[in-house]
């Protein structure tokens, strides 16, 4: 994962604009939170490591698994719907370091998303070229929910892992790919998305393969990594399932049971389009709802421009995995612009348009999206924030 194809240049040093831009436009974001948070006799860091799904990892990694919260409805919210690795990663660092768990998760997440920004270099640099690999990180610095990229959660952990494994797939590192793809998916349920993205990619090269015929003695190793590497990469995700449905004695579906507990399953996007369609009851909310129909409207306009730019296969399924897990789930609504974060390959030919504007135009656009980014993020995460 530290060397960018067959680039004379040094991986860090070739991603090194990437990266600074990167930790600039997370800096903004930074400091807007804790000056709109300040005005609002609010703390900053709290809201960062010590809300939502933050203190459900904390909690994980202090006293394992086996707490959940019962509602007047009925429902239970069990801890065993959050994937362990940000929690083993909370606890091993507490344990040797004077990190407090939740000091821990932030300090996890802002390591992981400078290696996720550096992995959306890596893949777009592979497949663009370097000026779009460095537009396509700052695009995802400056998303609308990018201060999700900062807090104590798991999609800078998962986005670091999905897009090492993705771009070691593209330069034919199976095994590599295997372990990122088995790590995701000890991290977050969609880790199902990479794992399809290495199987694609290797079903490709095996058919690829069986039109070439006559392989010598010298290509029977790569074939022989790839399969490994296609073995590998489902065992992180079969593994927690299966010990969740041991763990609740209801079998290999009872993590699905888990989170029917949070009333969270994948119904085709009937109950999302059911909310949309409620937003136009009364005039003000109809304006919420026609944003939302616009904001669909342009992830699967980037999705058929990306397959249209010939994004490679493994890109291709990853996404469309990802996308269609966050609009397609049944209940969290609002966490949606974060569930679909990790889907980095839809920002790519925004990447590619701002690659190929003058330097200043470029520069000037995001400074001014992540300008609005920051404020955003701030007020966002004072106000109802992601679930």
């Amino acid at each position: 994962m530290t060397d960018l194809g067959t680039r004379t240049e040094p991986a860090l040093r070739r991603a090194a604009p990437a990266l600074l831009g990167y930790a600039a436009v997370r800096a903004l974001g930074l400091l807007a939170l804790a000056l709109w948070s300040a005005a609002r006799d609010k703390n900053a860091y709290t809201l960062l490591t010590a809300r939502w799904d933050a203190l459900w990892y904390t909690r994980v990694a202090e006293l394992g698994y086996g707490y959940e919260v019962r509602l007047p409805n009925g429902d239970v919210h069990s801890n065993l719907a959050f994937f362990p690795l940000l929690p083993w990663l909370e606890r091993l660092l507490s344990a040797t370091t004077p990190l407090s768990y939740a000091d821990a998760g932030f300090t996890v997440s802002l390591l992981t998303s400078l290696a996720a920004a550096w992995g959306i270099f890596a893949v777009a640099d592979h497949v663009y070229g370097r000026r779009a690999g460095v537009c396509a990180a700052l695009l995802y610095a400056v998303v609308p929910v990018g201060i999700v990229q900062s807090m104590a959660y798991s999609e800078s952990l998962f986005t670091a892992l999905a897009a090492w494994s993705l771009y070691a797939v593209l330069t034919g590192r199976w095994v590599t790919a295997g372990l990122t793809a088995c790590l995701a998916g000890l991290t977050r349920p969609v880790g199902l998305a990479v794992v399809a993205a290495v199987w694609a990619a290797g079903i490709a090269a095996f058919l690829r393969d069986r039109r070439a015929p006559g392989a010598g003695a010298d290509r029977t190793a790569v074939p022989a990594r790839r399969a490994l590497g296609m073995a590998l990469a489902p065992l992180g995700t079969a593994a927690y399932v299966l010990w969740v449905g041991y763990r609740t004695g209801r079998g290999p579906l009872g993590y699905l049971d888990v989170q029917a507990g949070w009333r969270n399953g994948f119904d085709g996007g009937y109950a999302f389009a059911r909310f949309v369609a409620d937003k136009f009851t009364s005039f003000p909310s109809a304006l919420a709802g026609a944003g939302l129909i616009v904001g669909v409207g342009l992830v699967v306009w980037l999705y058929v421009v990306c397959a249209r730019q010939g994004q490679p296969l493994p890109l291709l399924v990853y996404t469309g995995v990802v996308t269609a897990l966050a609009l397609c789930a049944s209940s969290y609504f609002g966490s949606k612009p974060r569930l679909l974060m990790p889907a980095f390959p839809l920002l790519f030919p925004l990447a590619l348009a701002l690659a190929r504007a003058r330097t200043r135009r470029s520069a000037a656009i995001v400074a001014l999206v992540a300008l609005v980014s920051a404020l955003y993020g701030a007020f966002w995460l004072n106000g109802s924030g992601p679930p």
